[in-house]
């Protein structure tokens, strides 16, 4: 076969994207502010004012400060030592990133702190936060952690003072859909969000969420990386038109034409002004995710707050006809680009010279292939034997692995097509296998299945089915300490709420969903396995009141690392189902010897 050469550039970068010898200096640089200011500690949060999972370079605070640069966490910077809050995830992340002479890592809920957060503000002292940064329900929790032992209190950022060579902020081009990949008019939406509102009594809401605005509005843009995000407030009145904040920079006369009718555009630095100016209205704001600074706004200007949660969120995430169709012709597109990356893998892997980063870097050109792919969807979690079973692996060019043959490969990747968004996962097999490793991947395997094949009454939600999912790890006495799905975006964010497959997920699926369906296994120090498909929620065809799911991905699952007699009749059916789906959607688009192993590697067992 002719060698496949793969260009350098691709969406992802390698690069180290902290260096602990900087937290020193800069934590020194940050306490001489706090001391000038009179504060003992100040929080510094990893999220920006729009809670997303991505953030442009200029929010990246937390990143400054300590180095850690993983998607959840929160530092307290006291007058004398520091702590990094961090979640499961990045337990082994985090104190490889910083200063941990400096730092102390603490282990905690997901962007959450601890009571030793105690440790950090001395008794009767004052703990500082910016308030556009974080929300209601933070500021709630920490407070009740220092109750009778120090003050909260919010504060100019100290860490944008210190912060002499911050980034400008991202001013992006901007895109509106058609109707042809939004099947719904921003005016119809908008209208159905009001009248949700006149149902909660509410004169306006505040949205603070990029992809709420974003969706609402049929917009898109390139604010953040892997998200086609623009970041921006909005306040839409029960009756009239939107209004639409953003920085000056994207105020273009091409983006009012556009909007015209629809939003009205106004610069973000007006919002304080639009929000007091509210005073005497029932106003609908999220306490989960809108910055406490919108709340004390809207308080001091006499407005009655109701707080509920964003009512973008629920119709978002039920896709209608036109953003399914756009789905699945994405997974069209991405399958036509892992049957060849995986017939590519197959030849090169048993040869034992393929790295981590070269994996990823043949994965994305033959993703690039294809114009529409105009971004990953996340960071590509590219992990070689022992790296496999750290669940939320970034490979560098300091941690690049070469993976030697008979290891086990994991890669977990996603793209950006302009017709949606991608999310698959595939544990690889380089040339052998141990019966352990055969056992723990057909149990994730079973799992998997089990979702897929999942029947249940309307009003169920993810939480009350991801123990199908759970349960063949279980009876030996295993599971895997992540969710076994979350919600996928239409174009939009790779994970998205308000449901999900995981015990956290209690509101019910709905028609029109799009999740992911990822159980999992991981040995620590040797190998990890996790086998993803994205799935559709739809209505049970000849069962009334129920919902199934339909599965959208289109790539093999590596049939030889199962040990079949672990599979039952059903399960079997089932998988020659989904490879004979592969083969009929895919087959037609690949040629020559892509063709041919795929037509091996979709034939029924």
């Amino acid at each position: 076969m002719t060698k496949k050469t793969f260009e350098p550039a691709v969406f992802q970068s390698f690069s180290e994207k902290s260096d602990p010898s900087n937290v020193a200096p800069r934590l020194a640089s940050l306490r001489a502010a706090m001391q000038k200011a009179g504060i003992d500690a100040v929080l510094i949060p990893r999220a920006d004012a729009h809670r997303g999972e991505s953030v442009p370079a200029s929010e990246a605070r937390l990143a400054y400060i300590t180095g850690f640069t993983g998607s959840a966490g929160l530092a307290v910077v006291g007058r004398d030592k520091a702590g990094l809050f961090v979640d499961s995830r990045y337990t082994l992340q985090a104190p490889a990133q910083t200063d941990t002479t400096l730092v102390t890592v603490h282990e905690t809920g997901q962007g959450g702190v601890n009571d030793d957060i105690r440790l950090y503000v001395g008794k009767g002292g004052k703990l500082t936060y910016d308030p556009w940064l974080h929300t209601p329900g933070e500021v709630r929790d920490v407070t009740q952690k220092l109750a009778g032992h120090a003050e909260v209190v919010p504060h100019a950022n100290l860490v944008d003072a210190i912060w002499t060579d911050r980034p400008h902020a991202p001013v992006s081009s901007i895109e509106f859909l058609g109707h042809n990949r939004a099947g719904k008019s921003a005016a119809d939406k908008i209208a159905d969000l009001q009248k949700t509102l006149a149902a909660d009594a509410a004169d306006a809401v505040v949205l603070t969420l990029p992809e709420s605005i974003c969706w609402l509005l049929n917009m898109r843009g390139r604010d953040v990386p892997n998200t086609p995000f623009v970041l921006g407030f909005a306040i839409v009145p029960a009756a009239g038109l939107p209004t639409l904040y953003l920085d000056k920079a994207k105020i273009t006369p091409e983006l009012t034409r556009a909007l015209d009718g629809i939003a009205s555009v106004a610069e973000a630095t007006s919002l304080g002004d639009a929000l007091a100016g509210l005073g005497g209205k029932a106003v609908l704001v999220d306490p989960q995710t809108a910055p406490i600074a919108v709340a004390d706004t809207l308080g001091k200007a006499g407005a009655k707050i109701i707080e509920k949660r964003d009512p973008v969120l629920g119709p978002k995430s039920i896709k209608n006809e036109v953003e399914l169709s756009g789905m699945r012709e994405a997974h069209r597109q991405d399958g036509v680009a892992l049957a060849k990356f995986l017939h590519w893998f197959d030849q090169e892997a048993p040869k034992g010279h393929l790295t981590e980063i070269g994996i990823v870097t043949a994965l994305e050109s033959f993703r690039r292939e294809d114009e529409t792919c105009v971004d990953a969807s996340f960071d590509t979690i590219s992990g070689a034997g022992p790296n496999g079973a750290i669940v939320h692996y970034r490979v560098t060019t300091k941690t690049d692995r070469t993976l030697k043959a008979g290891e086990i490969m994991l890669v977990d990747s996603g793209a950006q097509y302009l017709s949606g968004t991608t999310d698959i996962t595939r544990t690889l097999f380089t040339g052998s296998a141990t019966a352990e490793q055969k056992d723990r991947y057909t149990r994730v395997l079973k799992g998997m299945i089990a979702i897929s094949m999942a029947r249940f009454p309307k009003g169920t939600s993810g939480a009350q089915i991801d123990v199908l999912a759970r349960q063949f790890l279980w009876q030996d006495g295993v599971t895997y300490n992540h969710g076994t799905g979350h919600g996928v975006g239409h174009f939009l964010g790779v994970h998205e709420g308000p449901v999900g497959i995981s015990s956290r997920y209690h509101t019910p699926l709905e028609a029109g969903n799009v999740l992911s369906n990822e159980p999992g296994y991981y040995k620590t120090g040797e190998y990890g396995i996790r086998i993803e498909n994205l799935i559709v929620v739809r209505e049970a065809e000849a069962y009334p009141g129920y919902l199934d799911f339909e599965t959208i991905t289109l790539a093999p699952i590596d049939v030889r690392l199962i040990d079949r007699s672990l599979l039952t009749a059903a399960e079997t059916d089932w998988l020659n189902a989904f490879h004979a789906k592969v083969w009929a959607e895919i087959g037609p688009r690949v040629t020559g010897e892509v063709k041919d192993w795929l037509k091996a590697a979709t034939a029924a067992i």
